[in-house]
């Protein structure tokens, strides 16, 4: 059937019936603590609702063995997946498939929240105020998953269907490794198109930057205090190292070495010291750090080379500075060991998707280069899937406060249902 006004309008009425559902939705999913390795209480919130939407379900662990051999794959920075799912829900049109197939992707797992005292409300106790819902996961990403499946309930409403196969996805890890969104492509799971409602202030993303986690152990000569000058303490060493590296992340923000999905990003390749720790005791001068580095770097840039850069910086700057040559220096790679990626801004399904904005919108939907990394790559790289994100407006992400706009998860709701309308038809439902 067309989509014409009279359908628009149904839709956004069918949209705004749901919005005390969607909140609700929200609300459970914010008050689950989904942080690393606790993702199951989550996953079955989103079990739930994709059962009550009336579509069949699967849950699996990720078999690290079968995809350990895998472009896209990263060493696990939490080793046990049992009991932590995957949750897959399908949609199969009654007839014969008249359109394109599309998955819907998202993650369940949040970032620690950080000090408590810090936040407003607890993190995990879910709040509104002036229009936004706040705790940790509300913008990335647990309203993306309640907005899509608003979608798909909103078209049933107007008593409609797609009329293809719609896969919905909820995965764990996406904010480490990404294994989980991996595990669904190594399944086999493939479609026309995928999006994924990251919150991405309803832009559409046309490239991604790469990211890699490099943990670097630093070996000292500790000593007493009272002779400290003759002992060299791992964590002034861990500094210096770091301070090495931004070095080199200077050099890939110049002008000159940027990629052009970049130009116009004041600063986007950026390095984070994320976590260190180091020394046994108050009064010696430490033995050993850790420190654990986020490293962005561009789309087109091989994980091989990335790693020689960081290691031949690290070499460079042990040898600039006479009071590391005694230091052992150990580098290993856990975590996102993740390739930048670019998307076609004319793919027939962006297209399709800047309309679907307009039509909801009503203003040309802007472009975003991120610079950070999505699952998008697993499914544009790998899955044989074009891909993109466009999700709600929020903010202070992986800060303290985060938030997510309620109305910009009804309005990406109402974008997703008109993009699904188009790009896989509508059967009777």
């Amino acid at each position: 059937m067309p989509v014409d006004d009279t359908f628009r309008s149904d839709l956004r009425a069918a949209i705004e019936a749901r919005r005390d559902q969607a909140l609700q939705r929200l609300h459970r999913l914010v008050s689950a603590d989904t942080t690393l390795g606790k993702e199951q209480a989550g996953q079955e919130i989103m079990a739930g609702i994709f059962t009550e939407m009336g579509l069949a379900v699967e849950t699996f662990d990720v078999d690290v063995d079968a995809i350990r051999d895998r472009s896209g794959f990263s060493p696990p920075v939490h080793q046990d997946y049992t009991n932590r799912p995957n949750v897959i829900a399908r949609h199969v049109p009654k007839g014969r498939a008249q359109g394109r197939s599309l998955i819907f992707n998202g993650h369940i797992d949040v970032v620690p929240p950080g000090e408590a005292e810090l936040w407003t409300t607890p993190a995990f106790s879910p709040s509104e105020r002036n229009g936004r819902l706040y705790g940790r996961g509300a913008g990335d990403m647990k309203s993306g998953l309640v907005a899509y499946c608003l979608a798909y309930e909103a078209l049933r409403d107007l008593g409609y269907a797609p009329a293809a196969p719609v896969m919905f996805q909820s995965v764990i890890e996406e904010e480490c490794t990404g294994n989980g969104a991996l595990a669904c492509v190594a399944r086999g799971y493939r479609a026309d198109a995928a999006i994924i409602p990251e919150p991405f202030q309803q832009t559409i993303m046309t490239s991604q930057l790469g990211v890699m986690w490099v943990t670097l152990r630093i070996l000292g000569k500790p000593a007493h205090v009272l002779e400290a000058s003759v002992g060299v303490s791992a964590i002034t060493a861990a500094y210096m190292l770091f301070d090495g590296l931004r070095e080199l992340e200077e050099d890939w923000n110049r002008p000159e070495n940027r990629h052009p999905e970049f130009t116009t990003n004041p600063h986007p390749v950026n390095f984070n010291l994320g976590r260190i720790e180091g020394g046994d005791w108050g009064s010696t001068v430490a033995c050993s750090a850790t420190m654990l580095v986020r490293v962005g770097f561009y789309p087109g840039t091989s994980l091989k080379s990335v790693k020689s850069a960081i290691e031949a910086n690290v070499a460079a700057t042990k040898a600039k500075h006479p009071g590391l040559a005694n230091i052992g220096i150990e580098i290993s790679y856990r975590g996102f060991q993740a390739e930048g990626c670019t998307i076609d801004p004319n793919a027939p399904f962006m297209q399709v998707l800047s309309a679907a904005h307009r039509q909801a919108v009503g203003s040309e939907p802007q472009r975003l280069a991120s610079t950070a990394t999505t699952d998008v790559r697993f499914l544009a790289l790998y899955g044989d899937t074009p891909a993109t994100c466009y999700g709600p407006i929020g903010g202070s992400y992986h800060g303290i406060d985060e938030w997510v706009s309620i109305d910009s998860i009804l309005s990406v709701g109402e974008v997703l249902a008109l993009f699904a309308a188009e790009w896989c038809g509508l059967e009777k439902a």
